[in-house]
């Protein structure tokens, strides 16, 4: 049972507030029929400005809950979805679609909702960050062993 978290509420809703605001402007502000996007995916026509703004608002967003109490383990979740937002979202095209689809600020206010109000998403981050970097260790191994296969290869079929 996650311990009860007493956060200042009124300043918690007072900042929620304007964070929910800008999440709607940056994914769902604009609607064409049934279809909803915000700024996210139009700002992401302008090569790299488009998606470093809307990254560097993304981030401001997580940073000003992180302020209010949110967890460690609720803010790195909530950085993980800026963070697959903007690593798919830079891909030339395919990038542009999935920021019409993906709205990393709008999944984010449902944690932050969960987080304060029904208590969910407490604690520490620490098991996530372990099991991250070990996966990321594997992949990095992983990695360098298929550069030294590739290059010996190539040195094979060269000489």
């Amino acid at each position: 049972m996650p311990r009860q978290e007493h956060y200042n509420l009124e300043k918690i809703d007072k900042d929620f507030s304007w964070v929910k605001r800008l999440s709607v402007l940056m994914d769902s502000r604009f609607r064409i029929g049934n279809f909803k996007f915000g700024l996210d995916p139009l700002l992401n026509f302008i090569p790299f400005a488009g998606q470093i703004a809307t990254l560097t608002i993304s981030l401001i967003l997580v940073i000003v809950m992180y302020r209010n109490g949110a967890s460690s383990k609720l803010a790195v979740k909530m950085l993980w979805n800026v963070t697959w937002d903007a690593l798919v979202g830079s891909i030339p095209l395919i990038g542009n679609v999935f920021d019409f689809f993906n709205k990393a600020n709008e999944k984010n206010i449902k944690l932050l909702q969960e987080h304060y109000y029904e208590n969910k998403h407490q604690g520490s981050a620490k098991r996530m960050l372990i099991t991250f970097g070990i996966i990321l260790f594997i992949l990095m191994v992983l990695f360098i062993y298929l550069m030294y296969y590739l290059t010996v290869s190539l040195f094979e079929w060269i000489f």
